[in-house]
């Protein structure tokens, strides 16, 4: 079992900024990847960003310049730092962890998602 908890979601005024962090905790052996994801009322979820083990890092279009991801491999953590926040940033954000697990076996984990609101 793998689980993800995150935090740093909530409501914020257009221009503001946000940092999310996703924790990583459970039968972990290693974690290829991790990365973010959002879905806004009435539309499908969509990547908003990654980062692998090693290697570049990977954004969607409407984000770049203004989000950028990192990860603590120590603490099997990722980061999201939104500036420049828009209306249309607000959806429910999601974390993504791709795991070797310690009976490596790979998994794909997600977190339970929580509310950003770029509202004035």
């Amino acid at each position: 079992q793998v689980q993800l908890e995150e935090s740093g979601g909530g409501l914020v005024q257009p221009g503001g900024s946000l940092r999310l962090s996703c924790a990583a905790s459970g039968n972990i052996f290693s974690i290829r990847a991790m990365g973010w994801y959002r879905q806004a009322p009435g539309n499908q979820r969509e990547l908003v960003a990654t980062i692998p083990s090693g290697g570049s890092t990977n954004y969607a279009n409407s984000v770049k310049g203004r989000f950028t991801i990192s990860r603590d491999n120590a603490k099997n953590t990722v980061y999201l730092q939104m500036n420049s926040l828009k209306p249309e940033d607000t959806a429910v954000y999601y974390c993504n962890a791709e795991v070797l697990t310690t009976l490596r076996g790979f998994l794909s984990a997600w977190g339970q998602g929580m509310q950003v609101t770029v509202s004035s």
